[in-house]
């Protein structure tokens, strides 16, 4: 009997097969469809979440032109009638701006300054070295990060009290040197966090060529850490700038206002309406007219120096951010 053999060929498939020139058209439509519908929600939702942010600004800056009657007008919402800039002539006058941006300057940039000397050595050394005491110093410094300081101003206003510092930008300036200060636990952390993503090899080499700890640290730690160094100078200086409560603590005298502090010195209500009125003087001061507008024209003009900077370091901050860590990854 003739033996059948019978021999199965399979023939691998291939991944894509090819498409006609209809399909292609069609998938290629879906494909434009699909992308263009994800813009759309995709620009919505940023442009949704900015004017959530915006809101205030805008409503500040809106209010800041207008005058007395639009702002008691109910049916002027954010476009004035008349473009007013007598508000910013008076906010300008009566917050004495450029002596008080003189002071607000001063702190701002020396408190910035010295966190980053102060928080990058306390940041390399936590970050790089093992010494007795690690971990209760780590203890304490997030201690310092989680506890609110307004539980602690009555030991700290004794303290400096007793020091001769009142009525001076000591008590504000002196901490930011040892690494503490105004945020200064976090300001530590971001730079512990830089470091210790650097190789190792790099303090090898230093020791190699006769380098101590202190030329490391300067010669090649400080350079490689410029992100760091950025981001640390942005956010003091821009809490330093916005923060009123501790130099309220121990600025008692209007000389070494900030312009923060001058800020809530504004007459806030005036005898006289838009009309030429005046009111009567047993009147409470709830129904006095108030000098909104010329508050809105102040608060515009207190920061708008911080618009400014961040407006010419934008692009340098969000760099940084992501170098450093902050973000995640």
């Amino acid at each position: 009997m003739k033996e059948t053999r019978f021999t199965l060929v399979y023939r691998r498939r291939p991944a894509h097969e090819p498409v006609s020139a209809s399909g292609f058209l069609r998938s290629t439509g879906v494909r434009r469809v699909k992308d263009a519908i994800s813009a759309t929600i995709h620009y919505v939702m940023i442009l949704s979440l900015s004017f959530v942010f915006l809101y205030p600004m805008l409503y500040m800056i809106s209010q800041s032109f207008m005058t007395g009657q639009d702002v008691a007008d109910a049916l002027v919402q954010w476009i004035p009638k008349s473009l007013k800039f007598d508000n910013f002539i008076f906010a300008f006058n009566s917050l004495s701006y450029m002596k008080h941006f003189k002071n607000s300057v001063i702190l701002s940039l020396g408190g910035a300054l010295l966190q980053l000397f102060g928080c990058a050595l306390a940041g390399y050394g936590f970050a790089r070295y093992r010494f007795p005491g690690y971990t209760l110093l780590m203890v304490l410094l997030l201690f310092t990060f989680l506890v609110p300081p307004q539980s602690i101003v009555v030991p700290l206003f004794l303290l400096f009290s007793d020091l001769k510092m009142m009525n001076t930008y000591l008590p504000l300036l002196v901490p930011n040197f040892f690494g503490h200060g105004l945020r200064g636990a976090l300001f530590v952390l971001v730079y512990m966090q830089f470091f210790r993503g650097l190789p190792h090899q790099l303090e090898e080499a230093a020791k190699i060529d006769g380098a101590g700890p202190w030329r490391t640290f300067i010669s090649i730690m400080v350079p490689l850490a410029k992100p760091a160094i950025l981001v640390v100078f942005l956010f003091s200086i821009v809490w330093h700038w916005n923060d009123s409560f501790f130099p309220n603590l121990y600025l008692n005298k209007s000389d070494t206002f900030t312009l923060n502090q001058k800020l809530g010195t504004i007459e806030v209500t005036k005898e006289k309406d838009e009309t030429g009125m005046k009111q009567d003087s047993k009147d409470v001061i709830g129904e006095l007219p108030t000098n909104h507008e010329k508050l809105m024209a102040g608060a515009f003009l207190t920061i708008l120096p911080i618009l400014l900077l961040y407006l010419f370091t934008q692009r340098y901050f969000v760099e940084s951010v992501e170098r450093t860590g902050i973000a995640g990854e």
